[in-house]
């Protein structure tokens, strides 16, 4: 008899637009096995199993939570119906992956934190970029020291569409940028404050942009949209001694790190006219990165934490972080744009 543990069993739950992704990468894990998917659409279902035939097909949640081969279930389905699903997940002794953001607010958020710390199961968040070779390798050079003292974080998201029925551009578009930020600074902002615009009367914010303060003095400014004519995934991050700009679209080099500064010198009379700048350029370096895609990396570790019992990179309590400054967001939009200490979220 084999001393080989058995593959950790996942089921899916939802085939719509990101489903077929997880899917996809949990077959690729050796320790893996994706033993069902469920979706409430019987054409999704039908799709699903031309693609995976070893997988069952599932019209009820329940089969998946009474599955004793399942340990963990991965949710990608719309935002308002992460907290029943996880939740069920999690009271059913299941290990749960959710598609970001972890939920529809901060109270449900931190009820899942609660529900599976009591029992003792993993509950991860689907940030995915933080398993991207590039922002490993930014966060890499920041840790350093190379790129000197941060001085400001700034991030371009936009796109025409995919409009979003449940939520506003902010809780689709920002969590990613959110979570590299806070993945990348490593530290919470101590405010928040928002800008934003529907694309019709009484709609959801289509158009919006934040701009968060930390308490060591860096700024962060996030523009994130649905209604542009063209697709940009941009931020720049710049610092005492060297920039960094990431381009997600770029096929080739993603992370360019240049080489220049600003350096100011201050005379000693006491006119402001005196002061002396100075720019220093320097060369442009492309890294080399990992070309491993992030989503099979994320799967590979959230089976390890099944295994191990240690919480991911992007587990529960960063999901909240993320959740905190969602919900800030949404509250300063309500207030015309008011600066909402985090303090004020709890």
């Amino acid at each position: 008899m084999s001393d080989e543990p058995k593959p950790v069993g996942v089921g899916l739950v939802g085939y719509g637009y990101w489903g077929p992704n997880l899917a996809r990468n949990f077959i690729r894990q050796a320790d893996c096995q994706l033993v069902a998917i469920h979706d409430s659409d019987p054409d999704a279902l039908g799709k699903a199993g031309q693609f995976f035939p070893l997988a069952r097909l599932e019209d009820s949640f329940d089969d998946l939570l009474s599955n004793r081969g399942i340990d963990a279930i991965a949710i990608a389905t719309p935002v308002s119906t992460h907290f029943e699903l996880a939740s069920r997940a999690l009271q059913a002794g299941k290990d749960v992956l959710v598609e970001k953001p972890l939920a529809h607010n901060v109270a449900e958020a931190k009820s899942l934190i609660e529900m599976a710390e009591k029992n003792g199961s993993i509950l991860a968040v689907d940030h995915t970029f933080l398993y991207s070779g590039a922002v490993r390798k930014i966060r890499e050079l920041i840790e350093s020291g190379s790129i000197g003292e941060i001085i400001y974080l700034d991030s371009v998201r936009i796109n025409l569409g995919l409009f979003q029925h449940d939520v506003n551009v902010v809780y689709d578009l920002a969590p990613h940028d959110l979570s590299i930020a806070l993945y990348q600074l490593g530290q919470e902002p101590v405010s928040v404050q928002v800008s934003g615009k529907p694309y019709s009367s009484g709609g959801k914010e289509a158009l919006a942009y934040i701009h968060m303060e930390f308490a060591n003095g860096v700024v962060a400014h996030f523009h994130v949209s649905w209604i542009s004519p063209v697709k940009i995934r941009r931020m720049v991050i710049t610092g005492t001694e060297k920039m960094i700009i990431y381009d997600d679209l770029d096929p080739m080099e993603k992370v360019r790190v240049y080489d220049k500064s600003v350096v100011i010198h201050e005379d000693d009379t006491d006119s402001v006219n005196q002061m002396l700048v100075d720019y220093r350029t320097g060369d442009m370096i492309a890294p080399k990165l990992s070309l491993r895609e992030a989503l099979d990396l994320e799967a590979e570790e959230f089976i390890k934490s099944v295994r191990s019992r240690e919480a991911p990179v992007s587990d529960g309590r960063f999901g909240l972080k993320v959740m905190k400054i969602l919900e800030a967001c949404c509250l300063s939009l309500k207030q015309d744009g008011r600066k909402i200490t985090m303090e004020e979220i709890g």
